[in-house]
């Protein structure tokens, strides 16, 4: 499969506060790819760096050294003119899908804003909001409506709408689905692989939730405290996971049954006391 992203040695400090702290590196050394019209999960908990590498193939953070390419093209060092070029290509679906959303605009406005400042006529532009609400499944006349109007997964939709409004080639998907109810996830989820068929787009999908990664993604990697300790098919990975984070992970899932749970609880904490995870590797 042919490389759309490439993730290699990316490593990334943030200062902290105080004239005698030292920098603190939150990724070590991170290597992934993702290929064109492949779904990879980037699963972790929280901490783990894993909205860090989010936010740097999307140019919002600055490596400490590695790199980010797209498409054969290095973004850490693209200028600013690029990197707005590369905007268009790399879109992101956040996961508070009301905050993402500016409330004082109608999602027609919100849709069609990006496509005017790319250069289409509103007319232009007004047709293809009406393509992009059917394509996530809303009525036409969602058009007219302010976000607060829709509930939880409307608004996801319409968050996926505007991702997709530049006919983007990857879009980081963010926890897109960790504040919807699991009825609501099932279906965000199936709209976005239903799009993904349509359309070939690739997916960075960013989660804690192993379970949800497994219902999008074809390969997975597992981020902890900064480093990947596992890559690889999502089926070959939750059947037979090599590293003790991962088989935590699985474990912390939650399942419907609650003597099931209460099992899965005991056996995650023998894991954790028997074998304490200090740093990865």
């Amino acid at each position: 499969m042919t490389a759309l992203l490439e993730v290699e040695d990316l490593r990334v400090r943030f200062g902290r506060k105080g004239l005698r702290s030292r920098p603190v590196e939150v990724l070590h050394g991170v290597s992934l790819s993702v290929g064109v019209g492949e779904t990879l999960g980037l699963v972790g908990e929280s901490g783990s760096g894993k909205t860090t590498i989010g936010r740097t193939v999307l140019g919002l953070v600055t490596p400490s050294s590695g790199s980010v390419r797209f498409a054969g093209e290095d973004v850490t060092a693209a200028s600013r003119r690029t990197r707005r070029r590369l905007a268009k290509d790399i879109q992101v679906v956040f996961q508070d899908p009301y905050t993402s959303l500016n409330p004082a605009l109608s999602v027609g406005d919100i849709l069609s804003e990006p496509l005017v400042v790319q250069g289409l006529s509103r007319r232009d532009a007004q047709a293809r909001v009406r393509g992009l609400l059917e394509q996530v499944n809303l009525p036409a006349g969602a058009a007219e409506r302010l976000p607060r109007e829709f509930s939880g997964g409307q608004r996801q939709r319409v968050a996926i709408a505007r991702a997709l409004a530049p006919s983007p080639k990857l879009i980081v998907c963010d926890e897109p689905v960790s504040a919807l109810d699991l009825t609501t996830q099932a279906k965000v989820l199936d709209l976005l692989a239903e799009i993904q068929t349509r359309t070939q787009v690739s997916y960075l999908f960013i989660s804690h939730d192993l379970a949800v990664v497994r219902h999008i993604s074809v390969r997975v990697s597992v981020l902890y405290r900064g480093d990947v300790v596992e890559t690889g098919p999502v089926r070959d990975v939750i059947s037979s996971p090599s590293h003790d984070y991962t088989r935590r992970l699985l474990l912390a899932a939650p399942v419907a049954d609650p003597d099931k749970q209460a099992v899965r609880r005991r056996a995650r904490r023998a894991l954790i006391e028997s074998q304490p995870l200090e740093k990865a590797g």
